[in-house]
């Protein structure tokens, strides 16, 4: 994530790799599928780094936390993202979730609604939308079957490249060779534990009815342009949690992260601000 050396924290069966950086109301990030440190750029900005007490992490199977075997549901991913509070001593924090990290982010608030103040979920997964048939034909389908027959860099470059454009996807590369090359490394830990436990996940009606928390739904301004699957799937969180509040983020895709990071991190701070930790929390 940075220069600096990552902790580790015991969970079950497993541990986890962290940083905690900075004092404030706590802010767990919570990345998303393939590349461990898209949220990475966040920390440096000062709309979070100076005001909250940011605590990021790489998810069970990615980077140096520990591997799996088998399916790893949603559930077990937001059981992990707890141990990792309990283990600094936080007993409440606003979440920040990208892409599959925002289902995380909303089983969490279903499971310990204790434990989350807000949720902020940047083009979260939600997958029950018309336009995931035509983009599993033409990105998922493909990627999987690529996957399959060996060739890791070829999937894990044309799933990247179908949810972020190819030219935001050409950024990265060029930006940060090295987290392309840990993307492949991780292609297990997507295809063979991620994957099918998302496809288990249910997140309808009656889930969406059990979020009490405030929610801020990120949709990338040019998102459309690659695919309308998250536009749609924003769409479909505000009418599931009615309380979510829309925010457009200029100049940027489903890769918004690293595309935009100081507009999505101004667009965080004000949200947290606007939900602040009650005093007695």
């Amino acid at each position: 994530m940075t220069d600096q050396p990552l902790q580790r924290c015991s969970v079950d069966n497993g541990n986890l790799e962290y940083e905690d950086r900075g004092a404030g109301e706590p802010v767990l990030l919570i990345h998303g599928a393939f590349v461990a440190d898209a949220l990475a750029p966040l920390l440096a900005e000062p709309a979070l780094a100076d005001c909250y007490r940011v605590i990021s992490y790489h998810r069970r199977g990615y980077a140096g936390s520990s591997r799996s075997q088998g399916v790893v549901g949603i559930a077990q991913q937001a059981a992990d993202a707890r141990a990792l509070l309990t283990h600094l001593g936080v007993e409440r924090a606003h979440l920040a979730g990208h892409s599959y990290g925002g289902c995380v982010a909303l089983q969490m608030a279903l499971d310990a609604p204790d434990r989350v103040q807000s949720l902020a979920l940047l083009e979260p997964a939600l997958l029950a939308v018309p336009a995931v048939e035509q983009w599993f034909a033409e990105v998922g389908g493909p990627s999987i079957d690529r996957f399959a027959a060996g060739d890791r860099a070829g999937a894990v470059a044309h799933f990247l490249r179908g949810v972020f454009g190819p030219a935001a996807y050409a950024d990265l590369e060029g930006a940060a060779p090295d987290a392309i090359a840990q993307a492949i490394a991780d292609a297990d830990a997507f295809y063979q534990c991620d994957l099918p436990g998302m496809q288990s996940w249910p997140f309808g009606p009656d889930e969406g009815r059990r979020v009490t928390q405030p929610v801020l739904g990120v949709l990338g301004a040019d998102s459309d342009s690659v695919t309308p699957l998250f536009s749609q799937a924003n769409a479909l969180l505000g009418a599931l949690v009615p309380q979510t509040e829309p925010f457009v983020l200029p100049a940027a895709t489903h890769g918004m992260p690293f595309m935009n990071p100081r507009g999505l991190a101004e667009g965080l701070a004000a949200f947290f601000a606007r939900h602040p930790l009650e005093p007695s929390a």
